[in-house]
């Protein structure tokens, strides 16, 4: 199908008179009245009825020419989106594990955002759901995190699925309470001391290849007996402030954070366990400019709360 016979069809449907579309098209009247011709021997349709009255639309050209119009409209936006000298859209998207390092890291990242039209999405999920985000093209970034044990399952998963995968970091999780929960005053925590409290969790852990029943058996102990399911961190950072007998496995915590829900972080020196966030995108995909941005902003919130932390 021709776009420019489509468009000389809307004109001669908004004027009635070939004569008239000739007129405001600048084209000769039998160049016009071939193009409509040639469109409906493509569609195998009749889009005009020719009389002395004019051009009339036929019931099927009604429902052509509204289809053409919204065609049109789409080109002409496109049109205009790509025009020299438009500013284009920026967009950046990614799919994060909920960590605060990676929420501060965005935050700093909002303040380079450009003046002009702007579509930011960013997404706390676990890593399956992730994974599933950037495959599904619905965000261009991911931060999936996993324990070290799982390297291999991972890496075979993403080299499948043709995804490119880079470390972001590796630590061990620390526990964060309120200070007013008898643990924050003691110098060493071990596992037993964490049983008569009650563990903020999330239900949905996840490995490649594995039966569920097994992740969740090694990510969540059969040490505590009390738990409270909270996928959203500002209503686990209201439960550990509101309730000291509560405490939760996270990555290092800003200070700034602390301060605000009056919470600390401790280790426990039985966790020895790894963890690893990972960026991930799909292969040949290219950077944009914002992408690089928040790379650059998740590199800097890395160094000072995870790498400082170490020291």
């Amino acid at each position: 199908m021709n776009i420019l016979h489509m468009k000389y069809a809307v004109e001669v449907a908004r004027l009635g008179s070939l004569n008239k579309a000739s007129e405001s098209l600048l084209i000769a009247q039998p160049n016009i009245s071939r193009s409509i011709k040639e469109l409906e021997a493509d569609l195998g349709i009749t889009i005009f009825n020719r009389s002395a009255k004019g051009m009339v639309l036929t019931p099927d050209g009604e429902e052509f020419i509204n289809y053409a119009h919204e065609i049109i409209k789409q080109i002409d936006q496109v049109e205009m989106l790509y025009k020299k000298g438009v500013q284009k859209k920026q967009k950046f998207s990614i799919s994060v594990p909920r960590a605060c390092y990676i929420s501060e890291a965005f935050a700093q990242f909002s303040k380079s955002i450009e003046s002009g039209h702007a579509e930011i999405f960013y997404k706390e999920t676990n890593s399956q759901r992730t994974i599933h985000n950037v495959m599904d093209r619905d965000y261009k970034l991911g931060i999936i995190r996993y324990a070290e044990n799982y390297d291999k399952y991972f890496k075979a998963m993403l080299e499948e699925k043709g995804l490119f995968y880079e470390l972001v970091a590796e630590f061990s999780y620390i526990l964060l309470m309120s200070r007013e929960n008898p643990l924050a005053a003691k110098e060493t925590i071990t596992f037993n001391d964490l049983t008569p409290y009650i563990e903020i969790a999330h239900a949905d852990p996840y490995v490649p290849s594995l039966p569920l029943s097994k992740v969740v058996k090694e990510e969540l102990p059969d040490n505590i007996d009390r738990r409270i399911f909270i996928f959203e961190r500002a209503s686990q950072f209201d439960l550990l402030s509101e309730n000291p007998q509560t405490f939760m496995w996270v990555s290092p915590t800003p200070a700034k954070i602390l301060a605000r829900y009056n919470l600390v972080q401790r280790k426990c020196v039985d966790n020895q366990k790894i963890y690893k966030d990972v960026l991930i995108y799909r292969e040949g995909y290219k950077l944009s400019k914002l992408d690089k941005q928040f790379i650059t902003a998740l590199c800097a919130s890395k160094r000072e709360y995870l790498d400082g932390g170490r020291r």
